[in-house]
């Protein structure tokens, strides 16, 4: 599973023939292609298009529109988009959620869970409101984002909800480059024992991300310099 998060990380475009081709070749291991497609759905990770398939909506959930086509993004708290990914862990792995300000990449709030269960997504959403209100919340059809306890939530802050068409792979792009970053600089860099060490070292990088790496899209500026100072 570890080796299947690298290579769509790596290349999010490779579906299960393609990752189980490089890793026959490149990490020398035979396995079966049957047994990659089953170890993505375990992980959430769909083979077609380059985003984690957590997006199983839940059954009785709303239908919200998709608001950010053609919309130009000029300013902190005009969109908020969250997202899950999977870490790795030695011998387990564990789900990333994060919300962050598409404006200027900062990372507003995250949690670890070692379940797709609702609760942790919820934990972190509630984490973020209290810094700030955005006018748009968006998200996938995942059942965690559309569940009724979630949108409960968002209802009730005032935000605009607006969710990803289906099938529309890049529609929280800004969120997929942020997994890719965390994961070439934090997680493929440590080998993480226990849930316990890998939120305390997620933690710093955070820290560091937020607050002391400079990012060239940002004009070699911090997230929370462009965040605090333009919002």
């Amino acid at each position: 599973m570890n080796l299947i998060d690298k290579w769509y990380t790596k290349c999010p475009y490779f579906g299960a023939r393609r990752i189980n081709t490089h890793i026959r070749e490149y990490d020398n291991i035979a396995i079966n292609r049957k047994r990659i497609q089953r170890l993505m759905r375990v992980m959430g990770i769909e083979a077609v298009y380059p985003k984690p398939d957590f997006s199983k909506p839940h059954p009785d959930h709303e239908i919200y529109p998709y608001l950010l086509r053609n919309l130009a993004i000029v300013r902190p708290n005009q969109v908020h988009g969250v997202d899950i990914t999977y870490i790795r862990l030695k011998g387990a792995f564990l789900y990333l959620v994060a919300i962050i300000d598409w404006y200027s990449r900062y990372v507003l709030a995250w949690e670890l869970s070692d379940s797709l269960e609702t609760g942790f997504c919820i934990s972190a959403l509630e984490k973020s409101l209290t810094t700030a209100v955005p006018e748009i919340h968006n998200s996938d059809q995942g059942s965690q984002f559309t569940s009724n306890d979630y949108l409960k939530v968002l209802k009730q802050s005032g935000t605009k909800i607006s969710m990803d068409g289906r099938g529309r792979a890049m529609d929280n792009i800004f969120t997929e480059r942020l997994w890719r970053t965390v994961k070439y600089e934090e997680v493929y860099l440590k080998d993480y024992d226990s849930p316990r060490e890998a939120r305390q070292s997620l933690e710093k990088y955070f820290l560091f991300y937020n607050n002391e790496r400079l990012h060239t899209s940002l004009g070699n500026k911090t997230p929370a310099k462009i965040y605090f100072e333009r919002r």
